[in-house]
């Protein structure tokens, strides 16, 4: 069974005025939290209005799911005891006048000395998956037959639609975000791991970088440890959400890991025509249907068709078909994270926007 963790990013807010509050270390000082904090379940960010969470190396998505049920809950809790409130949505739905103080720490510091007002606008959350690999080689071959999908992912997973008290128009603001650091966005195609190495080395030396921490690709082979990371997807509102995604991000691993062990051709996917995917993506959701690789418009059911006709071998392999056809169910009935968000704002107000995010709630 190919195995899989999950990273999640949240913010913290003040639960009257919903303005994002530096309490990160007093969440992850709270009663109950410290054995979390020192397995690493519990992590800083680069701002001291964010979280992140990280479950272990997890088998099935039961698993995933339980685990990110359990973590949402414990930091809610220790929230409260600090006087905030968790919320999973990927980009801050107001902000002060004053900048989030950057995190202490030597990297963050230099992260803050290099991005200068872009570190004062990282107040966006996503969703990592790790999905395990077999070798270095494999990881690279996969990586590039993940890239044409990498739109699809952005356009079901958006949930940032709101920026500073407005509506930016945009499903997904939080790509358009990250997406003005030196190295973002889709990654490129790469000839093998001695070519990924010596580019990211180039990077390295040039300076555009501080470390392999910094490349903010889509998706990137893990330094840290033996798996592929897609890091397309905004943090979710959900757990059900969390764990749908994580189902489909570990199926478009193993469908590559296969193809690229039986040598099946890639397909072509042209650098400029993937990242104008990427953008449409990020700016319309599934509303207005996407562009794929090919430069051809696909309508929202065509392109989740397509996906998981692409993908249905693999859930059927891992027994994941059931749960994530479920899964998809539920997801497509409540509409896109983004509509989700406007929703409740339109109806209710911050408030509602800020219950509907909340980590804590017994439906999350």
């Amino acid at each position: 069974m190919i195995t899989m963790g999950v990273e999640e990013e949240y913010l913290l807010l003040d639960p009257v005025t919903a303005l994002p509050v530096p309490l990160a270390d007093e969440v992850r000082a709270a009663s109950g939290m410290q054995a979390m904090t020192e397995a690493r379940e519990v992590q800083t960010e680069l701002l001291q209005a964010q979280l992140e969470a990280a479950t272990p190396v997890c088998t099935g998505l039961a698993e995933v799911g339980g685990h990110l049920l359990r973590l949402r809950r414990a930091i809610g809790a220790a929230a409260q005891k600090a006087g905030c409130r968790p919320v999973a949505c990927g980009t801050a739905p107001l902000a002060g006048g004053a900048p989030v103080p950057v995190t202490e720490g030597e990297r963050y510091q230099a992260l803050q000395a290099q991005g200068a007002r872009l570190v004062d606008e990282q107040l966006v959350n996503g969703m990592h998956v790790h999905v395990g690999v077999p070798d270095r080689a494999q990881a690279v071959g996969a990586l590039n037959r993940l890239r044409p999908w990498l739109p699809v992912l952005v356009a079901m997973g958006a949930n940032s639609p709101l920026w500073r008290g407005r509506d930016t128009g945009f499903a997904s603001w939080r790509t358009v975000v990250f997406g003005r650091w030196p190295v973002s966005g889709p990654p490129p195609r790469f000839e093998g791991p001695g070519d990924y190495d010596r580019r990211v080395g180039a990077l390295l030396r040039a300076g555009a970088i501080l470390d392999t921490g910094q490349l903010y690709w889509q998706a990137r082979v893990s330094e840290r440890y033996p798996t592929l990371e897609v890091r397309a997807l905004d943090v979710q509102l959900t757990v059900e959400d969390a764990v749908l995604f994580a189902g489909i991000v570990r199926a478009l691993v193993a469908t590559a890991l296969r193809e690229e062990r039986e040598g099946v051709p890639l397909a072509p996917c042209p650098p400029e025509m993937l990242h104008a995917a990427n953008w449409h993506a990020a700016r319309y959701g599934l509303h207005r249907g996407l562009i794929d690789a090919h430069g051809r418009r696909r309508g929202p059911g065509e392109a989740v068709g397509d996906l998981f006709a692409h993908i249905t071998p693999a859930l059927d392999e891992a027994g994941d078909t059931r749960e994530v056809n479920r899964l998809l169910r539920l997801f497509l009935g409540r509409g896109s994270p983004a509509d989700r968000q406007r929703r409740a704002l339109a109806s209710g107000g911050l408030a509602a926007l800020v219950a509907l995010a909340a980590t804590e709630g017994p439906e999350r």
